[in-house]
Order: structure tokens, then sequence, then C-alpha cells
């Protein structure tokens, strides 16, 4: 085990976090799995549960010294905490639109420093960011989740450039609808404007459709664990819907992607 490598998930409480870091501790790797709550966290077999809020800049760099103080090193990085939010742009409040993006792009942006300095003392390491096909597609009613993902691609392909002089590369996990809790109960945004409402019904159902009939979180893990442990490349898309998005989005004019992608969520 003194040999293996030192892997770190955020967000293993449920959903793709925890079961990507079930996926490294088969493979052997020392993993830290972080977790709001490590009173309420369920057990991890293989995993130790390190308590850290993404949203807090102390706890962050208090849970990254924790893991070096154990492993004394850091050798992969999994940014997968997230949160989502359905809603019209102009129903959704700047308190929601804060909440989101503190979370999704500046937790990012707070784990990264965090854990940089290690990789570089160390010359390696290697940063797996979890975006989306909505990081390159649009999707009507999640705009601010769509925003954070787009963002999360751009920070991680600038990031690439910025620290491959030290051995360090970062790398795009890009998933499509997954049967997660996270997603099957998504929170709406509190405001509700009555004109949007029977478009937003209709798509919002389809979003809904899709999550059940999505597949579990196991496949976007193996793909995770894929471009942590494997050859490097920017972009991996899951086997399925992801990767026949990415081809459509990028080889399909623009105009039958997004008649194709209207019709995905129900509108006319």
């Amino acid at each position: 085990m003194s040999n293996s490598k030192v892997v770190v998930v955020t967000g293993v409480s449920s959903g793709i976090g925890r079961a990507t870091a079930e996926k490294f501790a088969k493979r052997g790797c020392r993993v830290f799995g972080t977790v709001r709550n490590a009173a309420k966290a369920k057990p991890l077999p293989g995993v130790v549960l390190v308590e850290m809020d993404i949203r807090d800049e102390t706890s962050v760099q208090k849970g990254i010294q924790a893991i070096i103080a154990q492993a004394t090193r850091i050798d992969v990085l999994v940014n997968s905490a997230g949160v989502t939010l359905i809603g019209a742009i102009e129903e959704t409040s700047l308190a929601e639109a804060q909440a989101l993006l503190d979370t999704n792009v500046l937790g990012v942006l707070r784990t990264t420093q965090a854990v940089l300095p290690h990789m570089r003392e160390q010359g390696s390491g290697r940063i797996v960011n979890i975006s989306s096909v909505l990081g390159f597609l649009p999707a009507p009613y999640m705009s601010l989740y769509s925003a954070s993902k787009h963002a999360v691609e751009g920070l991680s392909e600038t990031l690439d450039h910025e620290v491959r002089q030290f051995g360090i590369r970062v790398a795009l996990v890009e998933p499509s609808f997954t049967k997660t809790n996270l997603d099957l109960n998504a929170p709406q945004t509190a405001s509700k404007i009555p004109d949007y409402k029977r478009e937003f019904g209709v798509a919002s159902q389809a979003i809904q459709k899709n999550v059940q009939k999505a597949p579990k979180p196991d496949g976007v893990a193996n793909t995770i664990v894929d471009a942590a442990l494997g050859v490097w490349k920017m972009r991996h898309t899951p086997k399925g819907e992801a990767s026949v998005l990415a081809r459509l989005r990028r080889f399909m004019p623009a105009g039958p992607v997004e008649k194709g992608l209207r019709k995905t969520f129900g509108l006319g």
C-alpha cells in the first residue's frame, strides 16, 4: 500500500463521488473522501472520510493538511462535489446563483489551490474535474448549473496549460444524465413566474424522465478512474449518451443539434 496512489475525492456522501471513491479503493489506491459532516456520513470500506466543506476556505485548508499529515502526498484530486438547480434564469435569485457557483466553481478553485503546492513540490499529480455534457451544451431551465460547468471547463483547460510544467495534468469528465439522488431530487428556484409555468412543467418532466432511465453512477466512476490513472487526455465522456452528444456537438451543424436538444426537453 505504501507505493499506491494517494487519491482525494470530494463529495463522497452519495452519488458519483461515492461510487468513484469505492472504485479507487478497489484498485488499491489509498483513498480519502471528503464529506461535509463526518458524524452523519456512512462509512465507506477502504476510504478514509475527511470532514471538509468546499464552500469554506479554512475547512478546505484544514482538510487537505490533515490528509498530507497522514499520507505525506496527494497524487490525484477528483473534484466531484456539486449541486444543481432547476428553473428559468429570470426566476433565479442572486442568492441561489451565488450559492451554486460557490460550490460548483469556487469549490473547485479552493480545493485545487490547496492541493497544488503539494503536487508542485512532488513534481507530479493529476486533477480530475467533473463537468457535464452541459459544460459544452446548453440546457433549458438549467442555466446556472450549465454556466458553472462551462466555467469548470474553461478553468480546467487553462489550468492544464499552467501546471504541466510541474508534471501535473488536468482532465475533465463529462457525464450525461446519471441516476443519483442529486438529480432525482434536484432543487427548483424558490421564485416562480407564471408565464414560464407551462413550458417549465414540460421541461422538468423531461429532465426527470431522463434521470429515471439514466444509468447508475458506476459507468461515470469507471471513466473518472481511467481519467485519473490512465494516459492523460483532456476530455473523457462515459460510454453511451454522453459520448454521442460530444460527437454531435463536434461534427453536426448547430441548427440540428439545437433542434434535437429542444426535442429532448419537450420544447417546440
